[in-house]
């Protein structure tokens, strides 16, 4: 078993503000998919703020929604987003949120019981869009496995 576990920041600029009608569905799955990750297989923290989510929190701006959890490896957090009813939400995403062209997504290793804070977050998120993947700062693409067990991941 590894002493570290994966931590994942993803952001999203938001097409509306959050109480418009266009962002209506999102607000109104937040609750559920929230719950659905927390149920899933490997998951082991997520930030939230008072109301239960981190939608009041916008550290990128105030356009710009954060996720950021910590899983214990790589494929439960693959599973979680892309094998699970999680799906539905991903698929809809464009209807709520623009494109960012540079990555919005970082992954990286954190000792276990460790909590990233956002100030963590943004640094690898901007060392992954400068360096690209690197052991500081990962994506799904590129993934590796943690420091104790030195090889890549397939997802």
């Amino acid at each position: 078993m590894s002493r570290h576990h994966l931590a994942q920041l993803n952001i999203a600029r938001m097409r509306a503000p959050l109480e418009s009608p266009l962002m209506a569905d999102f607000v109104a799955n937040l609750e559920r998919i929230n719950a659905l990750a927390e149920a899933s297989r490997g998951y082991v923290w997520r930030l939230q703020d008072e109301a239960g989510d981190a939608t009041a929190l916008r550290p990128f701006g105030d356009d710009v929604l954060v996720n950021m959890s910590v899983w214990t490896d790589v494929q439960s957090l693959s599973d979680y987003v892309y094998k699970s009813a999680h799906t539905e939400a991903l698929k809809r995403r464009r209807e709520w949120f623009e494109r960012i062209a540079e990555a919005h997504q970082v992954l990286w290793w954190v000792p276990a019981g460790h909590r990233p804070d956002l100030q963590e977050a943004a640094e690898r998120l901007a060392h992954l869009r400068e360096h690209g993947a690197t052991a500081h700062a990962f994506s799904f693409r590129q993934a590796l496995a943690a420091p104790d067990q030195q090889a890549v991941v397939s997802c």
